[in-house]
């Protein structure tokens, strides 16, 4: 049975990180060590997809609160200052104070994002093993030694290439995982040295707010994380102008992506974007194994993944046997309140993208498609949905879904799959379902993305292997080591080994003899 209690119950780690007026928790913003409001006062408010109520207000961060934030992150660089050992203590303090908290964090993910249990427990231990990886992940930020006599006319220098953090970072995460995505762009920033300037989604920035307040007790020196958040059209806007940011993180849709790069200027850019994974199953693969991949990336979390499976692509021989068992695993997934333990999908972020979604079936539908599950909804929540014989001209067969729906598209054989999956737009992740070797390398080869999964569905987890997009999904790799890469650059320190007599000095080669006796 679900209570319908919907309070946030904060401990009193967290009480510095809002205030309680007529009942209702309000959250404050982050910036130079201090939580307080944002200049005009104004909030917007923060409402629960599980039944729409209202939860939280959360500041309305203005250009001028923007611009503090990041001034603040530029002059307050003390982080920079630490020696790396005790960077990596800071965030093993945080893990443990992450655990401590474990059930407040679930809690919180589950009434802002509604996630449901299995769901929240998988975005927080992810995001927990990214803090305990920063050991790991420092290695990345070693430089190198170059001697320079392998060069005439630099026999007597030597180089040093070092990596140096960026600067300040502004790190921009979307609604569909407000803490794991906040925890992979904070860790690596902050453990190379930059100064994060942190703004979450406007739909649910609890997760994100509790944790900046977690890194702060950790011991994150005053400045070098701020937090920042209010609507995208304002907050957003001037954080990406601004002239004090120097990387741009961002994870969100295309249109956005394209957006930010446009009003950049000369800043680096890492864009997380939109994708269109496709599942490929081919003659031989083991349709149990296939059709419970395709439905689990289809439907975990109602679609609302950047590497959901988004469309499956069955050749003919096998697509009957494929389509019949994946609609015996969907009818498996029971959907409702999320905090219903025997519940495994809850509702979409919110009644608007529920209405997306029905267009993106309708439109299917009125192309040909065969609703075999599902198709309607109420409110934020959609129902499990199974379209079969879906029409390459469908706009779901070539968009992001963002939803809890399988789309079943028929192919001749592998050659007309490829040649489909190769001409969107987008290239983030994809997969195939195989049992030879050969076809799985062929195939992994031909399609153009930025990763390729074998017999199961795209899953980023904890960031252990590197992920990224091409083409308009995106650009830089994410990922354990990988982040580190984007946020540092490059910096060659040459040293003229002549004054003090300690280069090798240039001699006359010998003499090449190229004449034989005949």
């Amino acid at each position: 049975m679900v209570k319908d209690d919907l309070n946030l119950n904060l401990s009193s780690a967290f009480e510095e990180t809002y205030e309680t007026i007529d009942g209702m928790p309000v959250f404050k913003m982050l910036i130079d060590g201090k939580w307080r409001s944002s200049e005009r006062g104004e909030l917007f408010e923060v409402h629960t997809p599980i039944d729409g109520s209202l939860i939280a207000k959360a500041q309305a961060g203005t250009k001028n609160d923007v611009d503090l934030a990041c001034s603040t992150a530029k002059e307050n660089r003390s982080i920079r200052e630490l020696p790396g050992s005790e960077r990596i203590e800071i965030f093993e303090c945080a893990a443990d104070m992450l655990e401590k908290h474990r059930n407040e964090f679930i809690r919180v993910l589950q009434i802002e994002a509604g996630k449901t249990a299995l769901d929240a427990e998988g975005e927080f231990d992810a995001a927990l093993q990214r803090f305990r990886f920063t050991k790991e992940e420092a290695s990345r930020i070693f430089g190198e030694y170059i001697p320079g006599d392998w060069n005439k006319g630099t026999t007597e220098k030597m180089a040093m290439v070092i990596r140096e953090p960026v600067g300040v970072v502004a790190a921009i995460i979307p609604f569909n995982y407000p803490l794991f995505i906040a925890a992979t762009k904070i860790a690596p920033g902050l453990l190379a040295g930059n100064s994060v300037v942190l703004k979450p989604s406007s739909t649910n920035p609890i997760a994100s707010t509790l944790l900046a307040r977690v890194l702060q007790i950790a011991g994150v020196p005053d400045g070098s994380i701020n937090l920042i958040t209010g609507i995208g059209s304002e907050a957003g806007d001037a954080l990406v102008e601004s002239e004090h940011v120097d990387m741009i993180n961002f994870t969100g849709s295309t249109p956005v992506g394209k957006s930010i790069a446009q009003k950049a200027g000369m800043k680096r850019l890492h864009l997380e974007l939109g994708g269109k994974a496709y599942a490929l199953v081919l003659e031989d693969a083991d349709l149990d194994l296939a059709s419970q991949k395709c439905v689990d990336g289809s439907l975990k979390f109602a679609g609302q993944r950047c590497d959901a499976v988004s469309a499956v692509l069955a050749v003919e021989p096998i697509a009957d046997s494929l389509v019949e068992k994946i609609v015996a695993k969907v009818d498996r997934w029971k959907l409702g309140d999320p905090r219903d333990e025997s519940v495994n999908i809850g509702p979409v972020i919110n009644s608007q993208a529920a209405v997306r979604i029905n267009g993106l079936v309708l439109d299917a539908i009125a192309k040909g498609a065969e609703l075999l599950r599902g198709g309607k909804f109420s409110g934020s929540y959609f129902e499990p949905t199974v379209l079969d014989l879906v029409s390459t001209e469908a706009v779901i067969a070539t968009e992001e879904v963002f939803g809890p729906v399988v789309t079943i598209i028929r192919c001749k054989d592998v050659e007309e799959a490829l040649k489909f999956a190769r001409q969107s737009k987008y290239g983030l992740e994809s997969c195939v379902f195989t049992r030879d070797f050969y076809r799985m390398w062929r195939v992994a080869k031909a399609l153009e993305c930025g990763e390729v999964t074998i017999n199961d569905c795209p899953s980023h987890g904890v960031g252990y292997f590197p992920f990224g997009g091409i083409k308009q999904s995106g650009m830089g790799r994410e990922g354990i080591g990988y982040s580190i890469d984007e946020m540092t650059r490059l910096k060659t320190i040459v040293f003229n080994l002549a004054p003090a007599g300690l280069g090798k000095k240039e001699h006359r080669a010998a003499t090449c003899k190229t004449g034989f006796k005949q």
